[in-house]
């Protein structure tokens, strides 16, 4: 079975596996990571890193060249920040895709889904490809398609948690009932939450701190591409439904007495 890209308003992805930039040791450590990963979109708070330059040493020149960067407004409170920094990145030269991030508290770093879809709202019409950043709720990731977001980005867990998919039911409903990607962002801890979430039907995972501070995060990086490559296989094929008893994998019927 030949699975179809990833299509994001009108551009394809092979992989279907987004990653982040932010926590790693070393700018080098970053690059191995993201070669191993497959990934083809990585993400990066233009609030927190300099793309000005992209001479030899600069942040920018770890990047791979083939790799899309795809800017974030990580790190903003209000939806007049975002879309600030949403212009920004515009300006940087980085295009009009923005993961869209308006978050409500600092504690636990949920969205302000109020803020969200405001900004959202702003960007939308004014051309930007908005990727929002939202919790596990169906009926704000309807509203935020339904505005002209092009994904809605559900957490699995708050940011950097590692904590996994708190709640499959509700990750289950955005996808059953979005008509644009669904890419399961935070929360990921380890390569089995990758796979849980593309065998629900996600589009896609972002994921950056279950990479970036794991033991060996190159390794990591290539596990979970391994794991969203599995998961997405999974959910193609079909399971089995679940069921309460056993049933024999050899019949009965013609059995040698």
């Amino acid at each position: 079975m030949e699975d179809k890209p990833l299509v994001i308003a009108g551009r394809a992805f092979r992989s279907r596996l987004f990653v982040g930039t932010g926590k790693y040791k070393s700018f080098e450590t970053m690059r191995e990571a993201l070669l191993a990963s497959g990934a083809e979109v990585v993400t990066v708070a233009i609030r927190r890193v300099d793309l000005s330059s992209r001479e030899q040493g600069s942040f920018a020149s770890f990047i791979p060249p083939n790799m899309t960067i795809l800017p974030n407004t990580a790190g903003c409170y209000t939806a007049e920040d975002a879309i600030r920094t949403a212009y920004l990145a515009r300006e940087l030269g980085l295009g009009d895709m923005i993961k869209l991030e308006v978050i409500g508290d600092q504690k636990t770093l949920f969205p302000d889904t109020e803020g969200l879809l405001e900004a959202a709202k702003v960007l939308v019409n004014d051309g930007f490809i908005v990727l929002p950043y939202t919790n596990d709720d169906p009926v704000v990731a309807k509203k935020l398609e339904d505005v002209g977001c092009a994904a809605v980005m559900p957490l699995a867990a708050p940011i950097g948690s590692g904590l996994g998919i708190r709640n499959r039911h509700n990750i289950a409903i955005i996808v059953e009932q979005a008509k644009v990607p669904v890419i399961v962002d935070a929360g990921v801890g380890t390569a089995s939450d990758a796979a849980i979430a593309m065998e629900l039907g996600c589009d896609g995972v972002l994921m950056n701190t279950a990479i970036a501070e794991a033991k060996d995060p190159v390794m990591m990086a290539k596990a979970m591409k391994l794991a969203v490559e599995a998961g997405r296989l999974a959910y193609l094929a079909g399971r089995i439904p679940p069921k309460f008893y056993a049933s024999a994998s050899s019949p009965l019927v013609g059995m040698i007495q």
